[in-house]
């Protein structure tokens, strides 16, 4: 018995994306309706929302901060199109625009029946996971970040739920996994973790990874990079970006990425497989041509190191152990 995820990466639905919001492009529109369609064929599907979604707050204070994502209201209705069942906010842009905006965040995503973890008007709160129900089963999410530091949950200040990953695993984040165990029968842990732009996880990544693996979670589905990462066993080690108005690197190509589908089981995935995507400016399609190769060839080459190879099945990259 097990039950099918949709997994995507960064989602940032603010600065451009909310100009295109302005302009009048409808929020059902910004991703193609066969990425839509394949995002609901799912039992669950779960994302990183990277933006706050108010139209309240200032800009976060803190010296050399480059970038501060704020999403209009409106732009819920691209999650509820796309079927999503619960999002992390558990990052670097969920107080872009302070406490207030983040509360907001969190009220927009409750009003539209979309779960919320990582992030809360308090410690206790950030901390605990979402128990989603699909096929029979019980799935706990649960979202941690490593960065930045001045966005952590206090016990009466909102926050995100940080925990330092850089020179070792705080003993509370494995305990945190144990106690999502307990009232569930499969747990996701969905980190957001290690530097942008690298090919491939860092060590204190895959270190972290081991010690959720060992502490229970069934499926560890990472972000931070903004580029894929390889597959190794029950660690997707980062899902890529998925919706945004970002630069393209031309060399790590992160306008190229996956939709991700795991059946998941307890003990671990079943079958893991990407839908190819291009993201261009504010919107996102399924890639084709040289493109969608290139996304082959690339996962291809991350997951060769954890002795994981790919195949092709139609459309769908399939990853095999």
């Amino acid at each position: 018995m097990g039950i099918r995820i949709a997994l995507a990466g960064d989602t940032m639905l603010g600065r451009g994306v909310a100009r295109e919001l302005e302009l009048g492009t409808p929020p059902e529109a910004l991703v193609s309706p066969e990425i839509v369609e394949a995002a609901r064929s799912a039992d669950l599907f779960v994302l990183n929302l990277e933006c706050c979604i108010s139209e309240r707050g200032e800009p976060w204070r803190r010296p050399g901060k480059p970038f501060f994502f704020r999403a209009p209201p409106v732009a819920v209705r691209t999650l509820v199109h796309l079927g999503v069942d619960c999002v992390t906010l558990a990052n670097n842009h969920a107080l872009d625009f302070g406490e207030e905006a983040l509360l907001d965040t969190l009220e927009h995503l409750r009003a539209a029946g979309i779960r919320a973890v990582g992030a809360g008007p308090d410690e206790a709160a950030a901390w605990e996971p979402a128990v989603l129900e699909a096929g029979g089963l019980r799935l706990a999410v649960l979202g941690i970040t490593d960065h930045p530091d001045d966005f952590a949950a206090g016990p009466e200040r909102p926050g995100v739920a940080f925990a330092d990953l850089w020179s070792e695993v705080p003993a509370w984040v494995p305990e945190a996994v144990r106690a999502a165990r307990r009232r569930a029968d499969l747990v996701l842990v969905t980190p957001h973790w290690g530097p942008n732009m690298v090919p491939e996880p860092v060590p204190h990544v895959r270190r972290a990874a081991r010690a959720l693996v060992e502490a229970g979670a069934d499926l560890v589905a990472g972000h931070s990079a903004h580029v894929f990462h390889g597959v190794d066993g029950r660690v997707l080690y980062d899902l890529g970006d998925f919706l945004d108005d970002y630069a393209v690197d031309p060399v790590l190509r992160n306008d190229l990425s996956l939709l991700w589908f795991v059946d998941l089981e307890p003990g671990g995935p079943r079958r893991v497989e990407g839908l190819p995507l291009r993201l261009e400016y504010a919107f996102t399609r399924v890639a084709e041509g040289e493109d969608d190769a290139w996304i082959e060839r690339r996962l291809r080459e991350a997951c060769r190191p954890f002795g994981a190879c790919v195949e092709r099945e139609g459309r769908m990259l399939r990853v095999l152990r």
